[in-house]
């Protein structure tokens, strides 16, 4: 197991390969997301966070998976334009992975090791300035909720 999420690599939306080493040193908030999903407007703040706090050095980093009632079906062209026509969606998003059970990408083998795994969409994982998982938030907090702008606050300060 990787000592940091900044020693994976991740496939990109657009199906390039892509070294997580390039935000080491930034606070990263991983999401699972889906766009059919009751929490899909959850997007919008999460673009709104990452247009805040990108220079600040925070970033949101969206996994799209199929696994919570089916609720992201299409492929990975079908889910970019989504997010871009339907919410602007600007903060790096990747190709479709599963979150658990046998087939659990590495990156949330990573993620879930001390957390659990997510029991739905838009289920948050913060990760510190030094790859470390600093905390997990479920679905239903949103990115504008002050416990999660608490946390990234306080990753941000160390």
């Amino acid at each position: 197991m990787p000592s940091s999420l900044y020693d994976l690599t991740a496939t990109s939306i657009d199906g390039t390969s892509q070294p997580l080493a390039q935000y080491a040193g930034k606070v990263a908030l991983v999401v699972n997301t889906a766009s059919e999903c009751g929490f899909t407007p959850q997007y919008d703040g999460l673009e709104k966070l990452w247009q805040e706090l990108k220079d600040r050095g925070v970033v949101v980093l969206g996994f799209p998976s199929n696994e919570f009632g089916g609720q992201e079906p299409g492929g990975e062209a079908q889910i970019q334009e989504f997010c871009r026509a339907r919410f602007g969606v600007s903060f790096p998003l990747f190709a479709k992975v599963h979150t658990k059970g046998k087939e659990q990408s590495p990156i949330y083998a990573f993620l879930t090791s001390g957390f659990g795994e997510p029991r739905w969409n838009f289920h948050k994982f913060l990760v510190g300035k030094d790859g470390a998982v600093r905390a997990a938030f479920p679905s239903k907090v949103a990115p504008t909720a002050p416990e999660l702008r608490t946390a990234i606050d306080a990753a941000l300060a160390g």
